[in-house]
This record gives structure tokens, C-alpha cells and sequence, in this order.
């Protein structure tokens, strides 16, 4: 799309009126001055001729500013048309101007209107600064051997008409942009203003220099060639580094800069129109894997490839950026919605669905895309791009291709991040309440023994009321309240194992920690410093790991979990079987017991199910490798029954106990019975 040939439809109107309305005044001028002052060419023919000749030469090459603007280029042939209306007129200086025009048009290839509309334009800025030299001095028609006027009023002239010029001008352009896009005309002046100003004052003060030369002797004329093109070889070579500065290096592709300007221009033309406009961003899967095992020379020739191949999936109205990394971007013009825009992302991710060869090297690639769509999630490049980016995220946490931004799973809405910021003055200040640990005890399957407690969070907002425990863990583990979070839980049930102690309770009681925690090198010495200051066997805790977690880092992680072995804290596998590769992480890892998640346990009586199927399994599995199984979500003695057939060793769920505060917990061990049909059953397996 060519912003600078077209206008929104719903402005088309206003708009096109006042073009046609500048044009029809400028020609009306035109006409009128056509015959004024050409018997003056003829007393300056040969310096007339010269500089009318060199204003056509440069404005073959206009220096056009880089980005996409709505202003019009400035072109070199200004000082040249200038310099005619100061010597010979306002006349002969407009078919000067608009010859100029009319080529440094074709070379910018505008429309007609556009190209008329720019003539139109230099036709009243000229008509202005005529008017003012005529009324104050510094315009002198060129007769034999008559100087330009040198007195203080001629050259206060020269400067107001040179002024009136840029007013006129710029005025003219900060309109037409306002009645373009609706953009108040006075932001588009003084930006105007402070893109163009020097420039056209620089080239508007050099006119009479080139008049007096021209007069003088007309072959100095031609000398102002090698100034102007030093200029323009100046300001190519300003674009030039502008272009560098929006490129990226690597691939070849535009960046974060040329990616912001493109979106900028796309919502300031599509909101005009009803239509939308989508962002997506897309990053590669274990491309740190690639750079690590095969080299920075492998991984960067993958990133040139990954980009060959997106480029080749783009079709009309679509851009492709490199934000940097192993991330990629794209605009989409005219997108009707987020389906349609997903969709567009669908295909898109298709292509990376091939393996790339580099060498001998073949590398299996895969991305995951996020959605963003104006104006639904955004009306700036800002807002889009993070929510894209959250987008990305969801699709790789869901292991999608591709995912549309939802604000439920944003992390940064309002909302989450007030929650957040409550959460984290909760656990920096003891006295706030809100922070409480529940209870729920696991019971010994052929004993009825209780032989251990889950500690499970609470948090009560002061104005929200609960908060949902998964809901806590999700927003806090992507920032640094996680470990406040996880130390403020550790230290309650470390200090809570040591009060039970004291009243002759021995239990073990287990609590879950996230990736986060375990990817954190100091974890460990901040536990052992937890246990020491309550005085608690390292024994008497468990920790809780999901499969998730050893996945994202398995190699730190490990570190982490072989010391937490050595230090003599105990490790549970939870949520068992919802993972991937757990015969590879039982097998490796230093772990004591497997949790059986809640969902199978949950659909053990479902007939024709493959709930006890897998439930049998796992305990099957854990009981060859000497591990304890604990069965989470028993609920009902029928299932406690199953569970103690199968040779299931601890049960935990509403059966025994709900979760409880710690202040419950006393009392209802204390009442506690074990139920009597435990021992009537034989395990099955053992």
C-alpha cells in the first residue's frame, strides 16, 4: 500500500475537497502571472536559463527523508526557484518550480493528484513570499548590470518572504495530513517544522547567493553543483545508516525500529477505516539447545535460513521483522479479525515445519506464534507487541502453533499486577495478614497411619477474598515474588514441623516448589538456613517437583535436586503421568515417591475407563524401582479400597481429611480413627 497516493474513504471527501481547492487557487495564480516579468528573462536571459536548467538537474535526484511520512520530500531545486522569484518574478519562478515539480514527481512516482497538489503547493508559498518582498524590499526585477538591493530593509525582505515560504508551506501539508487522518493540524505543523525547517531555510538563504553569481558571471552558476551535491551525497549517506539502523545485521530482514514505524503507519491508516491490523510474533523452540550443542555458527546460519523461509511465506500486506534472538515478527494490513488473523499465522508456521540442512547438520525447527489484533488487544505498537508477546507464550506453555492473546492468560493486566504488588507487600511484612498454610494429612493405605501432611497455600486478599492457589503460583513464579513467596512458605512449615515436635508429633510434611525455585543456585543454602534456625531434621521435609518443571532446565535442576538429596531432604515426583519421558526422569533422578495425580485417581470407577489401568501401572513401575506411591483425590471408600487391592501406599484426598489450618490439625488427629476394613484387605501387589 502506497500511503502517499491514497486517503481513507470515510475523509476521502474533505480531504480531495481541499486538494482541489489549493489546486484550483494555485492555477488561477498561475494563469494570472503566466506573461508577468518575461520580458525581464530576456534582459537576464543566460542567467535565467542556468538556473531554471539546474533546478530540473537536481530535482531528478530529491532528497527524500527516510520512514514513512505524509509530508511532502524536500527537494533541491527550492533554492533555484527562489532565486528566480527574487531576480525575475513571481511568474517565470512558477513555471520554474512546477516544471521541477512535475519530475521530481515522476521520480517519486505519485499519483496526479498528488502530484498536482505538491506543485500547488510551492505555487502559494511562492505567491507569499512574493508578496512580502514586494510590500518590505529584496525582490529586484533583473535589469542590465542592476545588483540585488543591499540596504537592511531589501534583506529584512529576503528573510520575511523566506519565512512566509516555510509558513505557507508547511501550513498547507499540516492540513492536508489533518483532514488525511484527523490528526490536529498543529501537531502535524510543528512537526513539520522541526523535520523540515533547517532544511528548506538552508536551501531558500542560498537563492540569492546563486542569483548574484548567475548575474555576475553566468558560468559560476553551475559551481553551486559540487556544494548541493555534497549535500546530497550527505544526506544519502545519512539514509544510508538510517537504513542500516532499521536493518538487522544477521539476516538482512528490517528490526525493531523499522517493525515500529511500519506498525505506526498501519493503525494510523486502518483504524481510519474499520479494519484491523495484527502483529504476530513468533519464536523458535530449543533454539538455545542449538547454540549450545552445535555452535553460534550453526545456530546464527539457522536464523538466516528461519528467515528465508518466512519471508517466502509472506504474501501482499505482510511484513516480516527480526526483533532480535531467536524472535520474529509480522504486520498484517487489513486483518477483519483475530480469526482470520490466526489463520494467516497457521499458515504461516507451516513453514517451519520442514527440517533445515546446513552442511551435513539437519536441524528439525518449530516455533510458537502469538496474535495480537488492532483495535481489539491494543491501538499502539507498545500494547500490541506485549500482548503478542504474551500470546507466544500461552502457545508455547499449551504447546500450540499458534495462540490469539486472551487477557485472562496475560500476566501483566492491571488487575494481575495490583494483585501481584498486594501479594508482595503481604510477604515482606509479617503483620499483613493474608498468607496461611492448610494442612491435608497422607495416610499409611495398610495401616491407617498418618505418616505425613501437604502443606497447601492459602492467600486472602483484603479486597478480592480468596484467591484461587493456582491462579497465585502462576502470576508470581514469572517474577521475583516467587521466591519471597517460596521461603515465606518454607519458613511456615519448617517452623510448624518444629511446634509439632514439640507436642511429640513426628510427621513428615511435603512442600511443592516451582522451577523457579529449583533453578535458583542458592535455594539450597537458603533451605538449609530455614532448617537450622527452627532446629528441624532436614528428614522431616519433602519437597514436591512436577515434571513440567524438571524439563525446563534439566540439567540445573538436576544440580539442585543432588544436593537437596546430599543435604537429606526427602523428593516427591508430583502429579505423576501427566508429563513426558517419566520411566527417563524416574530412572535418573534422586527421588523417593511418586504422586499419582487427582484425574486418574478421580476416574479409577469409571467403567471402561483407562484410569485403573494406569493407576495399576504407575504402582507397578514405582514398586520395581523401590519408590513410595502416594495416591492424591481419594475421595471415597470405594476407591480406598481399589487403591489398597493395587498395593498403594499413602492416600491423600477428602476420604481422610480435608485441608485444614494448623490451629484444626491437632484436634482432629486427636479424634482421628483408622478405618476399621483396612485390615480385611490384602494388597495385590507388593
Amino acid at each position: 500500500m502506497n500511503f502517499r497516493n491514497t486517503a481513507p474513504p470515510n475523509r476521502a471527501g474533505v480531504f480531495f475537497g481541499f486538494v482541489g481547492l489549493v489546486i484550483a487557487v494555485s492555477a488561477v495564480i498561475a494563469a494570472a502571472t503566466f506573461r508577468s516579468d518575461l520580458d525581464v528573462i530576456e534582459h537576464g536571459k543566460a542567467a535565467f536559463w542556468a538556473l531554471a536548467a539546474l533546478a530540473l538537474v537536481v530535482d531528478a535526484l530529491p532528497l527524500s527523508p527516510p520512514g514513512p511520512r505524509q509530508s511532502s520530500a524536500t527537494v533541491m531545486s527550492t533554492c533555484f526557484s527562489f532565486a528566480v522569484l527574487i531576480g525575475f518574478g513571481l511568474g517565470p519562478a512558477i513555471m520554474v518550480q512546477v516544471a521541477a515539480c512535475v519530475i521530481s514527481s515522476w521520480r517519486m512516482r505519485y499519483a496526479v493528484w498528488r502530484a498536482a497538489f505538491n506543485a500547488a503547493q510551492y505555487v502559494l508559498s511562492l505567491t507569499a513570499a512574493w508578496a512580502v518582498m514586494r510590500v518590505l524590499g529584496g525582490a529586484a526585477l533583473v535589469a542590465p548590470n542592476a545588483p540585488i538591493p543591499a540596504e537592511p530593509r531589501a534583506l529584512v525582505g529576503l528573510i520575511l518572504g523566506a519565512a512566509a515560504w516555510i509558513a505557507v508551506n508547511h501550513t498547507l501539508v499540516s492540513v492536508a495530513v489533518w483532514l488525511r487522518f484527523g490528526r490536529p493540524w498543529w501537531q502535524g505543523f510543528l512537526g513539520h517544522l522541526g523535520q523540515d525547517t533547517l532544511a528548506d531555510a538552508a536551501l531558500l538563504v542560498t537563492g540569492p547567493v546563486l542569483l548574484t553569481a548567475a548575474i555576475a558571471n553566468v558560468w559560476l552558476t553551475p559551481l553551486i553543483a559540487l556544494p548541493l551535491y555534497a549535500v546530497y551525497k550527505n544526506a544519502r549517506l545519512s539514509n544510508q545508516m538510517e537504513d542500516q539502523a532499521r536493518t538487522d545485521p544477521l539476516t538482512g530482514l528490517p528490526n525493531r525500529t523499522a517493525l515500529h514505524r511500519w506498525v505506526d503507519a498501519e493503525i494510523a491508516w486502518y483504524k481510519e477505516r474499520g479494519g484491523g491490523v495484527a502483529l504476530l510474533v513468533c519464536d523458535l523452540d530449543r533454539f538455545k539447545e542449538v547454540n549450545d550443542a552445535m555452535g553460534h555458527a550453526i545456530g546464527d546460519q539457522l536464523l538466516v535460513e528461519v528467515g528465508h523461509r518466512l519471508t517466502s511465506a509472506m504474501q501482499p500486506g505482510q511484513h516480516l521483522a527480526r526483533l532480535g534472538g531467536d524472535e520474529y515478527a509480522v504486520v498484517l494490513s487489513g486483518v477483519g479479525d483475530a480469526d482470520e488473523a490466526a489463520a494467516i499465522a497457521e499458515r504461516i508456521s507451516k513453514a517451519l515445519t520442514e527440517p533445515v540442512e546446513i552442511g551435513d547438520i539437519t536441524i528439525d525447527v518449530a516455533g510458537a506464534i502469538g496474535v495480537a489484533v488492532c483495535p481489539d488487544h491494543g491501538t499502539d505498537f507498545d500494547a500490541l507487541m506485549q500482548h503478542a508477546d504474551v500470546a507466544m507464550y500461552e502457545a508455547k506453555r499449551r504447546g500450540d502453533p499458534v495462540a490469539v492473546y486472551a487477557p485472562e492468560s496475560d500476566q501483566n493486566s492491571p488487575e494481575r499486577l495490583s494483585l501481584l504488588g498486594d501479594l508482595r507487600r503481604t510477604l515482606e511484612d509479617r503483620a499483613r495478614p493474608g498468607i496461611e498454610l492448610y494442612w491435608q494429612p497422607q495416610v499409611s493405605i495398610q495401616t491407617g497411619e498418618v505418616l505425613g501432611v501437604e502443606a497447601l497455600l492459602r492467600y486472602r486478599h483484603p479486597k478480592q477474598g480468596q484467591v484461587d492457589p493456582g491462579e497465585l503460583i502462576s502470576l508470581a513464579e514469572h517474577s521475583a515474588v516467587m521466591r519471597l513467596l517460596t521461603f515465606r512458605v518454607l519458613d511456615d512449615a519448617v517452623g510448624q514441623i518444629a511446634a509439632w515436635t514439640k507436642e511429640g508429633l513426628d510427621l513428615r510434611a511435603s512442600v511443592n516448589v516451582s522451577v523457579r525455585d529449583l533453578q535458583n543456585p542458592t535455594f539450597v543454602d537458603g533451605l538449609t538456613a530455614c532448617l537450622d534456625r527452627h532446629g528441624v531434621s532436614p528428614g522431616q521435609l519433602q519437597l514436591e517437583i512436577t515434571e513440567s518443571a524438571l524439563m525446563a532446565d534439566p540439567r540445573r535442576v538436576l544440580t539442585t535436586l543432588t544436593r537437596l538429596e546430599r543435604l537429606g531432604v526427602a523428593l516427591s515426583l508430583d502429579d505423576f503421568g501427566t508429563g513426558f519421558s517419566s520411566l527417563q526422569h524416574l530412572r535418573r533422578l534422586p527421588v523417593s515417591e511418586v504422586k499419582i495425580d487427582r484425574s486418574f485417581v478421580l476416574g479409577m470407577g469409571n467403567e471402561g475407563g483407562d484410569d485403573a489401568a494406569i493407576v495399576r501401572s504407575i504402582i507397578e513401575l514405582a514398586g520395581s524401582l523401590g519408590l513410595r506411591v502416594v495416591a492424591e483425590g481419594v475421595e471415597d471408600e470405594q476407591t480406598w479400597r481399589r487403591l489398597a487391592g493395587l498395593g498403594c501406599h499413602l492416600a491423600q484426598g477428602w476420604f481422610h481429611a480435608r485441608p485444614m489450618p494448623a490451629a484444626e490439625f491437632s484436634g482432629w488427629l486427636a479424634r482421628y480413627r483408622p478405618p476399621s476394613l483396612l485390615r480385611s484387605v490384602r494388597p495385590l501387589y507388593r
